[in-house]
């Protein structure tokens, strides 16, 4: 058993912060039993590790990022999203055949996470099932939670990033052998990369890997208007880009995960809501490749799981926290258009990065009893230009302008993580 205190902060749910200054948390089992003002008298004669006065906070979850994208980061931030992906990105995945280029890289993204307070993520990785089960070891030995996904591919792309809908299965098979098994923090995750880049033969084959396996499955949803009409002439039987995800078996049938949706309409929207798909927003990638505002206060308005994600490299930046600020800053962009959407709160913004998003994962992303312990300890002192600040504003200038220096210690499902090698 674990006691620690600090100054407590959780989102249970979107409109409030639960703040308990100066409070206890017990932990068992790597589960939280139960947040304190004052420490029960069961508890009394158990060690307490005192955090003095920082912030205790659940950890982030990125839950749409590019692992083998990351010496990408902040390169051709001046193109749009089909041009970048033939120019910048597919070369650049092309790499990710040589094992011993991918270890490299993927050192650099799980320590890139840690350092960010990322513990645990949703990413895509290549083609290539080796260093994809490269990716996951690494994962794995720092302690991390993440679904990882072996992306398929036949279309639109260069030869040697295709694949046969039998080499996708037999692929699978191999991911689901090594980390399947329902004890493994890392897993797999069906991932057709978009329509524009499989066949309808390999988008059967990835519905049929998520119902025989039972795997979650992600992909990208309505980014980009160049994007949407070339699915509507490559899946004219669709009744919306997320439809044809759906008659392959790809939308709802398993948890689902959809990233940006920046163009979804009502119609859209709704068939997410109606199979229960989250979806995954990423303001800076929407920026940088020119896609758009996503319409967030909508889809909260309907009832759809809204998460954060970092999208490296079509977003530039590792930073949840920054997340926040950026899906705060669109919101309010987005607000100038329709004035039945009102801008983001903190508190909702939070809630994305934490509890809504760890709910893919289970109980995760939030302090009540049951759930996993991940968290953070913010040591803000030096951004403390005097005493008077509450808690919840200490928490709001981490947020806008604190880093990853200020994150003292890191934990994951009740295990402190130390920094991984490089």
């Amino acid at each position: 058993m674990q006691i620690l205190r600090a100054n407590i902060i959780f989102t249970p749910e979107s409109t409030r912060f639960q703040v308990v200054e100066s409070g206890y948390i017990v932990v068992a089992g790597g589960k939280v039993e139960g947040v304190y003002q004052t420490l029960p008298e069961e508890y009394q004669h158990s060690p307490v590790t005192d955090l003095g006065n920082s912030l205790l906070i659940p950890a982030m979850n990125d839950m749409h990022v590019h692992a083998s994208q990351i010496r990408n980061q902040g390169i051709a931030m001046d193109q749009e999203l089909l041009p970048w992906l033939q120019h910048y990105t597919f070369p650049e995945e092309q790499k990710y055949v040589d094992t011993s280029y991918a270890e490299r890289m993927y050192r650099h993204f799980v320590h890139t996470l840690w350092r960010h307070g990322t513990m645990r993520v949703v990413a895509f990785a290549s083609v290539h099932l080796h260093s994809t089960l490269l990716l996951m070891r690494l994962l794995d030995e720092a302690g991390m939670a993440a679904y990882v996904g072996k992306v398929n591919m036949d279309s639109r792309c260069p030869d040697d990033l295709q694949e046969t809908p039998g080499e996708a299965l037999a692929a699978h098979e191999e991911l689901m052998r090594q980390y399947g098994h329902d004890a493994s923090r890392v897993r797999p995750i069906v991932t057709p990369r978009f329509i524009p880049s499989c066949t309808p033969q390999l988008l059967h084959a990835c519905g049929e890997m998520a119902r025989r396996y039972n795997l979650p499955v992600q992909s990208h949803l309505s980014e980009n208007l160049s994007e949407i009409a070339l699915v509507r002439q490559l899946e004219p039987e669709s009744l919306c880009y997320a439809d044809a995800y759906r008659r392959y078996g790809l939308l709802g049938q398993t948890p689902t995960i959809m990233a940006h949706c920046v163009w979804s309409n009502d119609e859209e929207l709704e068939l997410l809501r109606q199979c229960g798909v989250m979806v995954a927003h990423c303001p800076t990638s929407n920026f940088n490749v020119a896609s758009g505002l996503a319409p967030v206060r909508r889809m909260l308005q309907k009832g759809i799981n809204v998460a954060l994600g970092s999208d490296v490299s079509a977003g530039h930046d590792f930073s949840l926290f920054r997340m926040m600020v950026y899906a705060i800053q669109v919101s309010k962009m987005h607000y100038q258009r329709d004035k039945t959407c009102r801008p983001l709160t903190l508190a909702e913004a939070f809630w994305m990065a934490t509890k809504s998003a760890g709910q893919f994962f289970g109980n995760v992303g939030s302090f009540e009893p049951g759930y996993d312990f991940d968290a953070l300890v913010i040591d803000d002192s030096e951004l403390l230009i005097d005493n008077s600040y509450t808690p919840l504003q200490r928490l709001e200038r981490f947020v806008y302008i604190g880093d990853d220096r200020h994150i003292a210690a890191r934990y994951c499902c009740g295990q402190r993580l130390t920094e991984p090698q490089r």
